[in-house]
């Protein structure tokens, strides 16, 4: 059912951003979302459709919100065997395995999370986040397992993502790198961006998007090293484009590891996101989710600890 909200502009609000205001009204729906809304036409100001987001709004507009019933999904929900790490009835943590791209993207249009939670979630997850990427408040890589979060409603969607941008949402890894750092903790703090000439990289570029990412000295292994992660910001391939850059990649990863070898089988790179923190979204109640090691990285330390 199409759901159609109006409001008038008071005097207070003068000159203030349409999308900014309309986030205040509609607390129930991301910013992005309704700034998705802005482009398409759904919103309208004095009877007239207004496409800008950065409208400067003046007191006593007319407002009309438009917001259209969930458009049915494409996708074809696939049963899936998901290791649940927290569930309500706003949101839910998936220990996410490896070789599990997490939403629909060329090369991958079927056996995602994504076809996996609607299998779960039923329609629970329909038109929150866009049509491709129902319920993801943010990503891990294809081969990087544990702990992921998904949102069943607009609210949790809205609030999740929030967390993630404020910082205030914990996400912590553990990695087996080649190499052992000379120092027991530190901070990379360096700009990411797309690479120059291989495409499927990323790099660090000084014109590139902030990104910080701090680390801790778990283990030493001979040659290798247990290292703990703490992200800061969320950048592509984030972790591991900062690990290559300190002269430590992580072990087996395809992309930056410099072609170096393990005589371990791996189905990706040793990354795993060990832990999640976040704030519940309608209660305020401190929700840590911890994914177990997958058998694959707790064979790789076994067989590193008996080298040494």
């Amino acid at each position: 059912m199409v759901d159609i909200r109006q409001y008038q502009v008071t005097a207070e609000a003068q000159g203030q951003r349409l999308d900014q205001w309309l986030s205040l009204q509609l607390d129930d729906l991301s910013r992005s979302r309704i700034q998705k809304l802005i482009g398409q036409g759904q919103v309208a100001i004095n009877e007239k459709v207004c496409t800008t987001k950065k409208y400067k709004l003046s007191g006593g507009d007319r407002l009309q919100v438009t917001i259209p019933a969930p458009v049915s999904l494409e996708l074809q929900p696939e049963a899936m065997d998901l290791d649940i790490l927290f569930e309500d009835d706003h949101f839910l943590i998936v220990n996410k395995a490896a070789n599990v791209v997490v939403h629909p993207a060329p090369g991958h249009y079927t056996g995602t999370l994504v076809h996996g939670l609607l299998a779960h979630c039923g329609d629970r997850l329909a038109g929150i986040g866009g049509v491709q990427r129902p319920g993801i408040v943010h990503r891990l890589d294809k081969d990087t397992t544990g702990a992921i979060a998904i949102a069943k409603t607009d609210q949790a969607h809205q609030h999740l993502q929030a967390q993630i941008k404020a910082k205030t949402a914990r996400r912590e890894y553990l990695g087996v790198v080649y190499g052992c750092p000379q120092q027991p903790a530190g901070i990379v703090e360096a700009p990411i961006d797309r690479h120059k000439i291989d495409r499927k990289k990323m790099a660090v570029i000084e014109s590139g998007r902030p990104a910080l990412t701090r680390w801790e000295l778990q283990e030493r292994l001979g040659n290798y090293s247990l290292l703990y992660y703490r992200l800061e910001t969320g950048r592509t391939h984030q972790i591991r484009v900062h690990s290559a850059h300190m002269g430590h990649p992580i072990v087996g990863d395809p992309l930056y590891s410099s072609n170096r070898t393990l005589k371990v089988n791996l189905t990706g790179q040793a990354l795993h996101a060990r832990k999640l923190i976040v704030e519940h979204p309608i209660t305020g109640e401190i929700i840590e989710a911890i994914a177990p090691l997958p058998p694959e990285f707790e064979k790789l330390l076994k067989v590193l600890r008996q080298r040494c």
